[in-house]
């Protein structure tokens, strides 16, 4: 028991699920290709990058060193962790020991001004990307919902002070709630949906937080939650929810509309992941449950259905710019509808709450009444099968019953005799001659 607690406690850490099928997709590694290397199947390797298992022992230092992270080079960073947290000058080279004076002034002066034009590059390089990720100015959604500005929030916060949960939760609802409410209605078409979906979504984030306060990205947990919440086909049933809202009454952005809702709803996700929020094709194809392959499928799918009812977004020459395009129209469109505000974070929390303590104390009700159900049961079952006796019933069809026959001369002399003689003593049985 000592040595397995030690060995668990000794393996290496993993990464989240998530982030374990982005590192493999980094490297150019296939699931096939793993689970040869670590000695497994595929379905293993597919179950350990969905959370559903993990891997223990040998699998799991092989497993952690085939997908750890090599190094970054700082052109290579993504723009908005660029945006957010710029990466630290790179520390000044120690001079050589015991220089004399004026070459020790020397090696400063070279090592100060190598150190400035090394910081002007990179924040020139910085500017550089930022500027070409931005994508115009409709990267609001974007912006609010990737967590950028939540963890901008998070790294001043803990410069300063340590958050609360409740503090931290609410900075997060802050900044994410109403871009996430704007996306579930380009999802659903439904606007009461949509705020219902990103509240219950926040609601099981603040019942899970422990679990989401760790994760790489808090936002993207509540939006994968929201984003199931909504696309559920058990809405159908709802009267209020059964079909969609009015559409716009412009003729661009109607069209932009109907087209959304006419893609099946993974292709909709897919197409609003990659070109309205601005995931990257694996971090998409992650969070649709899909290969990378099947994600840019769906994604030239539902474009081409998109480009039939918007000339402009066919005539785009290359896909960079159809993305561009369709990520300008998607946040005109959430923007221009009025889309209801969600609740305060207290509210949220609260209901999150109230809603815990319902369920805690059916459950428990429920236990109580089912022992109480037993235990009558129990005291006042028979402790012996007794059959029932059945009920007299009238029964037809017999013959009346006949009596005896008229007796004769003779049956009424030898009864007579009978009578007359003794009925005991030894008399009885010795034969008289006659």
């Amino acid at each position: 028991m000592t040595r397995s607690t030690t060995d668990e406690a000794a393996a290496p850490q993993l990464p989240s699920p998530k982030e374990r099928r982005r590192l493999r997709e980094a490297k150019s590694l296939s699931e096939e290709q793993v689970a040869a290397a670590v000695g497994v199947t595929r379905a293993t390797v597919r179950s350990w990058e969905t959370g559903r298992t993990s891997p223990r022992g040998r699998k799991r230092a092989l497993y952690a060193k085939l997908i750890a992270p090599g190094p970054k080079a700082p052109t290579t960073t993504p723009s908005a962790v660029v945006a957010v947290a710029p990466a630290p000058p790179e520390p000044l080279p120690a001079p050589p020991p015991e220089p004399a004076p004026e070459a020790r002034a020397t090696v400063a002066a070279q090592a100060q001004a190598e150190a400035e034009s090394a910081a002007e590059d990179k924040r020139a390089s910085t500017a550089e990307i930022a500027a070409e990720d931005k994508r115009g100015s409709t990267g609001e959604i974007a912006a609010e919902d990737k967590g950028e500005g939540a963890a901008e929030g998070g790294a001043e916060a803990v410069g300063e002070r340590r958050l609360s949960p409740a503090e931290a939760f609410d900075e997060l609802y802050a900044r994410t709630a109403p871009a996430l409410v704007r996306q579930a209605y380009l999802l659903t078409g439904r606007r009461a949906l949509a705020r219902e979906s990103v509240e219950r979504a926040f609601q099981l984030a603040w019942h899970r937080w422990p679990e989401v306060a760790v994760d790489r990205d808090p936002a993207g947990w509540v939006r994968a939650a929201a984003y199931e919440y909504a696309m559920s086909p058990w809405h159908r049933l709802r009267r209020a929810h059964r079909h969609p809202d009015a559409p716009p009454t412009e003729p661009g952005k109607r069209a932009l509309f109907d087209a959304l809702l006419d893609l099946p709803p993974a292709y909709r996700r897919t197409l609003l992941l990659y070109d309205g929020v601005g995931l990257d094709l694996p971090e998409t194809a992650a969070e649709t449950e899909a290969s990378t392959p099947a994600a840019a499928g769906r994604l030239m799918t539902a474009r081409a259905a998109v480009a039939e009812r918007l000339p402009e977004l066919a005539a785009a020459p290359s896909p960079a710019e159809q993305s561009a395009l369709l990520h300008d129209r998607l946040g005109g469109l959430a923007r221009a509808e009025h889309v209801p505000v969600p609740q305060p974070a207290r509210a949220v929390r609260t209901g999150s709450e109230d809603k815990a303590r319902l369920w805690t104390r059916a459950a428990i009700a429920g236990v109580a009444l089912l022992i109480a159900v037993t235990g009558l049961t129990l005291h006042t079952a028979p402790t012996h099968y007794e059959p029932p006796i059945a009920p007299a019933e009238r029964v037809g069809g017999v013959p009346p019953r006949g009596g005896p026959q008229q007796l004769t001369v003779q049956d009424l002399q030898l009864q007579k005799s009978l009578r007359e003689q003794l009925a005991h003593g030894p008399e009885r049985l010795v034969p008289q001659l006659r």
